[in-house]
């Protein structure tokens, strides 16, 4: 497996993706391709001690796409930036998949102009796993698609649900529609039309659609894939991301505000390590772009060493599933019937 790394993009870079890229070619049985300045990266990798790790190479990237570059248009005008490079590596051959933690609106846009969709998939989408019962919730779209149409809800539906299958170990993946009610007539024009063409297709036998969820569901345990347009789903993911943050910030000042909950804190301290990773990014380690034709993953922009790694090993376990090729495999009734020809 030859994963390629983005090793300019992020908040940390390129230390942590380095220092990341390292830990995992030496924990997860992985060549890594690191694209970025090479003096920069090199320097990195000796201070880590990779500098003569055989199984990591260096690839010259001179620009680097910026927070302030236009999503649209940076890896067009930026062909020499590491996003761009790692990108039309992929795209030709030379490695598995790839890794960034650069910005979410170049990658999306450089990932569908460099490497494409699926040919019949009409939107690429987020799609993060957060925790619900013993393996989680998919969550599509998170974000890479704002205004969505009941059309393109209806394809995320299934590419959730062959993301389940594959990483998630879902058989029979349950899908659900984001709504303000559970009712089946509840919600605006967007939401109704979708959960007709959700119904319509459950019925088919082709998803397992269990009908509307309120955002309070999330965590019940009632869906293993929750479909949504990109703006709530964001609004979602990082209302869930704040209020855990608050949560732990609230409870160590609990913990540590007397004798008696100080000695508590103690005999339950390896627990609370436990539930605070389940919530962490870090321990996530990225979200796929579900609907490019190969794999590539989007990590946290604050990514360290741990998130980079864990994407890392992310990437190895979506290309290894190849989710692309089952969607690929059943795009004929995943096209929508107005747009078969194009």
């Amino acid at each position: 497996m030859r994963i390629i790394l983005d090793a300019m993009g992020g908040d940390n870079a390129p230390q942590a993706v380095v220092s990341g890229a390292v830990k995992a070619v030496r924990e997860l049985d992985t060549e890594i391709v690191l694209v970025g300045r090479e003096a920069e990266v090199r320097a990195c990798l000796a201070a880590c001690g990779g500098g003569s790790e055989p199984r990591i190479q260096v690839v010259d990237a001179p620009e680097v796409i910026t927070m302030e570059d236009e999503p649209g248009m940076a890896c067009r005008r930026k062909k020499d930036s590491s996003m761009a490079v790692a990108l039309h590596m992929l795209r030709d051959g030379q490695g598995d998949a790839v890794v960034s933690a650069g910005s979410t609106g170049a990658l999306l846009s450089g990932a569908t102009l460099i490497v494409k969709r699926v040919r019949g998939i009409r939107r690429a989408a987020l799609g993060p796993v957060l925790p619900n019962g013993d393996k989680g919730v998919l969550l599509i779209d998170c974000g890479a698609n704002v205004d969505s149409t009941p059309e393109y809800l209806l394809q995320f539906a299934y590419m959730g649900s062959f993301y389940a299958q594959k990483l998630m170990g879902v058989e029979k993946p349950r899908v659900a529609l984001l709504n303000v009610g559970t009712e089946d007539t509840k919600g605006g024009e967007l939401q109704k039309a979708a959960f007709a063409l959700l119904k319509e297709a459950s019925d088919a036998g082709r998803i397992h659609f269990v009908g509307n969820a309120e955002g309070s569901d999330l965590f019940a345990g009632k869906m293993d894939v929750l479909v949504t347009d990109g703006l709530a789903g964001n609004v979602m993911l990082k209302t869930v991301e704040g209020l855990a943050k608050f949560m732990f910030k609230e409870l160590k000042k609990v913990m540590y505000s007397s004798t008696k909950t100080k000695i508590g804190a103690l005999l339950i301290k390896k627990d609370l390590y436990g539930m605070k990773a389940m919530l962490d990014p870090s321990e996530v380690g990225g979200t796929a772009l579900l609907g490019i034709s190969k794999p590539v993953i989007k990590a946290h922009g604050s990514s360290d060493e741990r998130a980079i790694y864990n994407a890392v090993r992310q990437a190895i376990a979506c290309a290894k599933a190849d989710v692309a090729g089952a969607i690929e495999a059943n795009i004929d009734y995943m096209k929508l019937d107005n747009e078969k020809e194009t």
